[in-house]
């Protein structure tokens, strides 16, 4: 489990178009947003991703990089950029399953084709929404067990405004006997 104000695992992925990503090299001055995606068979990750991508824009006023990332190797990490028409956001490929596991991610098996036709992979990571500080600490962390509620990107844009404004710390660090 990830604890708030706690270093995060390191992820270092290739990316698509925009060269290496490596989280502990990273240098934002508010921090990175990373979106872990479930894969191109997702019709409800594609719809996610086309509202990440819009508000990377935002992001990047405040201060934030944006990184969407999946289990998916190269071909199908441009198959989603190319169905949600991707400019702005940066998308990572071959995520290794033992380090979405160390994120905490769930990993699913494939039930052969989705809605959209295409075959899921026989194991994938379920997605997971992530702020990282610049010092790669945890400030924002939420995963899911299936493709279904996920968090807003406008809520977050709004929370890392009220946290800038009013310098919030991360919450849900306490690790002590309950």
């Amino acid at each position: 489990m990830l604890i708030p104000r706690q270093k995060t695992p390191n992820l270092a992925v290739e990316t698509l178009d925009h060269g290496f990503f490596d989280l502990s090299a990273q240098s934002p001055e508010t921090g990175t947003v990373i979106c872990f995606y479930r894969g191109l068979h997702c019709p409800i990750c594609a719809n996610y991703l086309t509202e990440f991508e819009k508000r990377v824009p935002e992001f990047n006023k405040r201060g934030v990089g944006c990184l969407a990332v999946s289990t998916d190797g190269e071909e199908r990490a441009r198959g989603m950029v190319d169905k949600i028409s991707a400019r702005n956001l940066r998308f990572g490929y071959d995520l290794d399953l033992k380090v979405a596991r160390n994120w905490g991610l769930y990993i699913s098996t494939s039930r052969g084709k989705t809605s959209t036709g295409l075959e899921e992979p026989p194991l994938f990571a379920e997605p997971g929404l992530f702020m990282i500080t610049p010092e790669q600490t945890l400030y924002y962390g939420s995963v899911q067990t299936m493709p279904f509620v996920r968090p807003h990107f406008s809520e977050l844009l709004s929370a890392i405004d009220f946290a800038i404004a009013n310098n919030y710390p991360a919450r849900g660090e306490y690790i002590g006997e309950v």
